[in-house]
């Protein structure tokens, strides 16, 4: 059954698309079958794996939205292959941002995805689901659904704010939703060694997260911002690049026994 994990952090511009889908992608080129799942509206996950959103029949929306008890679209059919052999992506488009509402009466609303995912568990040997900066129903149903938590902080003087906010909410989405989800570790992005700030935020988060902040920390890299626009993660566009290879070392640090 597959290990799910939810890349969460209400702020924006932290670069947990970028992490997932590179994450995602050294999964798939270490031969383990990875499913990305796209739960935020903006969809940049989606078309960063090389989906055009524009042709997509069905996305996430559909199976999110769609009444108790129905059963079309199966999850089968929403389920696109990506650019990258071996990793699948559960796309979204912007029609994605209406599950907010559509969810604010649904019964069990938080497990939504969890039972939409059942399906497909054994077919995966990971998941990684994509979030919104937001602490809405959208990110609220991946925290649901997921076995860990990843936490991308940038590395900035403003990083550490709202993180109690984030860590209340997986507490009590450990007390009421989901017992069994665990908090895998934070990653440090948007590092730069030429700056005391990137050294003395990373020092900062390590002391609150004693244990489970990360080793590998993501540089600032051209070629990561680069590589979503050619529909590729950064480690198949770039794969000797200094982000693929920060990429890479995390992705042993947070899978290396998959």
């Amino acid at each position: 059954m597959a290990r799910t994990f939810a890349v969460v952090n209400q702020k924006g511009g932290v670069a947990k698309t970028t992490t997932a889908i590179n994450l995602a992608a050294c999964a798939a080129l270490d031969d383990h079958s990875v499913l990305v799942v796209d739960a935020d509206p903006q969809s940049n996950a989606t078309s960063g794996l090389g989906v055009e959103r524009d042709e997509l029949e069905y996305c996430l929306y559909d199976l999110l939205a769609r009444p108790e008890g129905t059963v079309s679209p199966a999850i089968d059919e929403v389920i696109v292959p990506s650019a990258t052999p071996n990793l699948d992506v559960l796309p979204a488009t912007l029609e994605l941002a209406g599950a907010q509402l559509e969810l604010a009466s649904a019964i069990s609303r938080e497990r939504r995805l969890r039972r939409i995912l059942e399906p497909v568990r054994d077919f995966y040997d990971l998941i990684i689901i994509d979030t919104a900066p937001s602490l809405g129903l959208l990110t609220l149903n991946a925290l649901g659904a997921a076995d860990q938590v990843l936490i991308p902080i940038q590395c900035e003087y403003y990083a550490l704010e709202g993180l109690s906010q984030l860590l209340r909410i997986i507490a009590l989405v450990q007390a009421e939703i989901n017992p069994s989800l665990t908090l895998a570790g934070a990653i440090m992005t948007m590092y730069d060694a030429r700056t005391n700030l990137s050294d003395e935020v990373a020092a900062d988060v390590a002391r609150d997260f004693p244990g489970r902040t990360f080793q590998a920390k993501i540089p600032r890299n051209v070629k990561l911002a680069e590589s979503p626009s050619y529909g590729l993660p950064a480690v198949i566009y770039d794969r000797h690049c200094p982000g693929s290879a920060a990429y890479f070392r995390l992705y042993w640090e947070v899978f290396g026994d998959a």
